[in-house]
């Protein structure tokens, strides 16, 4: 009698170890399960830890809820000012319904790559050139927000779109390339107008300065000698100031006359 209850117990703690061992589910912290009793939605969602199944009954469906890097292939497109570019993006996002991320789409993962294709294209015709290198910010909300809108009943959410990269054809980048040469170039010329104005004016202040004090024209002209003499590489020919003959004319004249036979007066 014994040795029969010492089987039955070991048989029935035996086929509870086989049961908890079919049964046993562990959830991770990252993760929801959702149950599938005999195909049927139960909408009993598992936490995170240890939960039990019933064997051959339920089927528990593990979905990831961390936020998800999705690369969206280069797009390739022409834009609404006829420009033919390539570009690629990525989205950011996450699942936040478990249960809709299982019923109401195939494989979500898959649905917003598409969908982040399909609207990369439509933000490409939509957009000028200057935009899409330019005005990246305005375009990565346009982009969530049309990715955003049939993802909510997926049970996913949108976290962030960025658009990586703008491709530009060879004969476009040498276009932008002369193009940006010739608006520096240009700016250049209207500072160096300017700067010519301005100095003219000054000029023009030092002339009529000048002009009422001759002798400010002849201490300009020793300190222009000697900035030129510091070179010491070069022959200078210094004019001689008309003013300077005639002092030296008046000096003359009023010297006296020597004797005729050379004797002193």
């Amino acid at each position: 009698m014994v040795v029969e209850l010492l089987a039955a117990g070991i048989a029935a703690a035996t086929a509870g170890l086989v049961y908890i061992g079919v049964a046993a589910r562990v959830v991770k912290q990252y993760e929801r399960g959702v149950v599938l009793r005999l195909g049927r939605l139960t909408g009993d969602v598992r936490p995170p830890g240890f939960t039990m199944v019933v064997p051959f009954v339920d089927h528990l469906r593990k979905v990831n809820m961390q936020i998800v890097t999705l690369p969206v292939p280069a797009q390739e497109g022409i834009t609404r000012d006829n420009v033919t570019v390539r570009v690629d993006a990525v989205v950011y996002f996450k699942v936040i319904d478990a249960a809709n991320a299982i019923i109401q789409v195939e494989d979500y993962r898959f649905a917003v790559s598409q969908m982040a294709q399909t609207s990369l294209r439509s933000i490409i015709g939509k957009s000028d050139l200057d935009d899409l290198l330019s005005n990246r910010e305005k375009l990565n909300q346009g982009l969530e927000l049309m990715i955003d809108s049939p993802a909510v009943g997926w049970g996913v959410q949108i976290d962030r779109v960025e658009i990586k990269d703008v491709s530009l054809p060879e004969s476009m980048k040498r276009s932008m390339a002369r193009q940006a040469e010739a608006d520096r170039e240009r700016r250049a010329r209207i500072i160096n107008a300017d700067a010519e104005l301005q100095a003219s004016k000054k000029l023009a202040e030092a002339a009529a300065v000048m002009s009422e004090q001759p002798a400010a024209l002849q201490l300009r002209l020793l300190q222009t000698v000697v900035a030129v003499a510091a070179e010491k590489n070069s022959t200078l020919v210094l004019p001689f100031p008309v003013e300077l003959l005639r002092f030296l004319e008046r000096a003359q004249g009023q010297q006296p006359p020597a004797p005729p036979d050379g004797s002193p007066g």
